[in-house]
């Protein structure tokens, strides 16, 4: 078998987002042989109120297809209803896309799991305030019990039991307007239960349609995961005949995808055109032509060149001498006396006497005279005759 982007059976289940994001962009399982119809079940009543009805659907695992069955579960929140999953047909492979929790109900392939699930919208109920208001028509809800009921008959014009979209034999039902914008809404992951419920289903060897032949032993239940006799269901019948390749398909034996043209009156599925690449397109180039190359000229062999010699590094650059001081020169040392020789003692040396310095006398000024003394007169030359 070759299975093409096969995840884990819990996979279809937990990979629904919560953030508001197209369905067809949920895709988990994508395989080669399309799932088995609906089988023909009853409903279990209703246990309590605020309780909603999840219908049972086929799942792909290891070991090929097996019945996950419907059951009673409470809702993440108020106002929130669920929007099953469905398997589609894309061309080449089946793909199932996971349901969800969200304020409508959105597209479901146009499957009919029944119970208020006809193929389109959901007539199983409606919120008003804090309370959820059950259509008895649909669901099996004792009034002994249950408070809010009311009854509103419901035409169901689509009554196969085909559980894939699209395809050889599959439902024809593209989404309303409503559906659309149900997708574009704030989407809720499905709860531990369901989770739970989910991984119990995977495990039981007998929901496996290669056990069954299409009719479950357990086809619903009043509590999630609870598959014991007084709390399960078994289907009545299986919902049509189921393929010997759907019936030994597994994920080692299942067939490689086939490429099978589109249905009459179906379209082909549009392919991406490439990216366009930025700024003007680029005209070829055209290729020069090629010419035969001339053979290589021969030429002597010619001396392998001398190696280079090495290159070393510079020497670090010498620091320069620094002038060299005279040390004083040793004083001599007389010789050493000879055995028995008696070495004079050297003379001590006077100390330096100590002389004070003369005080500095002022300096003399001669005195000035009283009295100056009259210049003395030239004496007369005596006259001679």
């Amino acid at each position: 078998m070759r299975i093409h982007r096969l995840t884990s059976p819990l996979t279809c289940l937990l990979l629904t987002t919560a953030a508001a994001s197209p369905l067809s962009a949920q895709i988990s399982i994508q395989i080669t042989v399309g799932p088995p119809p609906i089988p023909i079940y009853e409903q279990p009543d209703l246990p309590e109120e605020g309780l909603l009805w999840i219908p049972g659907y086929w799942a792909w695992g290891e070991d090929g297809y097996f019945w996950v069955p419907g059951t009673w579960v409470r809702p993440p929140d108020r106002g929130l209803l669920w929007t099953p999953g469905y398997w589609a047909w894309s061309g080449n492979y089946f793909e199932f896309r996971p349901g969800y929790w969200g304020p409508h109900v959105g597209y479901y392939g146009g499957i009919n799991y029944g119970y208020g699930y006809g193929g389109s919208g959901f007539e199983g109920g409606y919120w008003q305030g804090p309370n959820f208001y059950y259509n008895r028509s649909v669901n099996r809800v004792d009034r002994s019990h249950v408070t809010y009921v009311y009854n509103k008959t419901v035409i169901v014009n689509n009554t196969t039991t085909v559980a894939y979209n699209g395809g050889p034999g599959g439902v024809r039902a593209a989404p309303t307007a409503q559906e659309q914008a149900a997708e574009r809404e704030r989407h809720v992951q499905p709860t531990a239960e369901q989770t739970q419920h989910h991984q119990a289903a995977s495990q039981n060897k007998a929901l496996l349609v290669s056990t069954n032949q299409g009719k479950p032993p357990v086809a619903a239940t009043v509590k999630p995961a609870d598959f014991s006799p007084k709390r399960a269901v078994a289907a009545k019948a299986p919902g049509g005949r189921v393929e010997e390749t759907t019936l030994r398909a597994t994920a080692r034996t299942a067939p490689p995808k086939p490429i099978a043209p589109p249905a009459k009156g179906q379209a082909p599925e549009p392919k991406p055109s490439p990216p366009r690449p930025d700024g003007p397109p680029k005209l070829p180039v055209p290729s020069p032509e090629r010419r035969p190359e001339p053979p290589p000229e021969r030429h002597p062999p010619q001396p392998a060149p001398a190696p280079l010699p090495q290159r070393r590094p510079a020497p670090p650059p010498t620091p320069e001498p620094r002038p060299i001081q005279p040390r004083p020169a040793p004083e001599p040392h007389p010789p050493e006396p000879r055995p028995g020789e008696r070495r004079p003692e050297p003379a001590p040396h006077p100390a330096p006497e100590h002389r004070p310095e003369p005080a500095p006398h002022p300096e003399k000024k001669p005195p000035k005279p009283e009295h100056p003394e009259p210049e003395p007169k030239p004496k007369p030359e005596p006259h001679r005759e």
